[in-house]
């Protein structure tokens, strides 16, 4: 007998083909890039130098929901920043991968140390770096706001902007395919342990 979803995650999966329900249900890590995904791509300069970044809480709120659910999350950038390893850190991440120029190679790394199958992971990328590692997995997944032949090399499009939520639609889509979504809705778990 085929299980009937939470009414949440029935709402998350509405229109979602089964082709793409079918790569979502094996995700045990999910990789995002940071700038253009984590957030909206702007990197603000103040006189002295110094770089800000803009994160989302809805998007932190998501990717600590995926950790409490036993499914791993990496971070990869090919930028350096003090500020995404403090984000991380905030957030529980530890596999963080900062100044890659070549993030097919740093995703075959993350799979190898995790022992997990290409087939088994899913990237969330927005510009050209991100095609080697969106090539190579069994979900890559995009943004609106990215060059269209990006979004062409992903199995799905956020309806949500980088850093506008874009990462929160992605974990819960992969939360709500699992079942995994539902028990977030139990009184006494909705915010416990989560930090934003």
């Amino acid at each position: 007998m085929k299980k009937i979803p939470h009414p949440a995650e029935a709402l998350v999966l509405t229109r979602t083909p089964e082709h793409l329900l079918e790569r979502l249900v094996r995700i045990k890590l999910m990789v995002f890039d940071i700038d253009g995904v984590l957030t909206d791509g702007s990197l603000w300069y103040g006189d002295q130098g110094e770089v800000f970044k803009r994160f989302h809480v809805h998007d932190g709120h998501g990717l600590k929901m995926m950790l409490n659910s036993g499914i791993r999350v990496a971070l990869i950038t090919g930028r350096t920043s003090k500020i995404v390893s403090l984000r991380a850190a905030e957030l529980g991440v530890a596999d963080v991968m900062q100044d890659v120029r070549d993030k097919g190679q740093a995703l075959s790394e993350l799979v190898s140390r995790h022992f997990l199958s290409f087939q088994d992971v899913g990237f969330m990328g927005d510009d050209l770096i991100d095609i080697p590692a969106m090539q190579k997995v069994g979900f890559a997944a995009s943004v609106p706001d990215a060059p269209i032949y990006i979004a062409q090399a992903a199995h799905w499009v956020s309806s949500k902007a980088g850093g506008q939520g874009a990462v929160r639609e992605c974990c819960d889509l992969i939360l709500a395919s699992q079942g995994k979504l539902s028990p977030f809705f139990q009184p006494g778990l909705l915010g416990s342990g989560v930090i934003q």
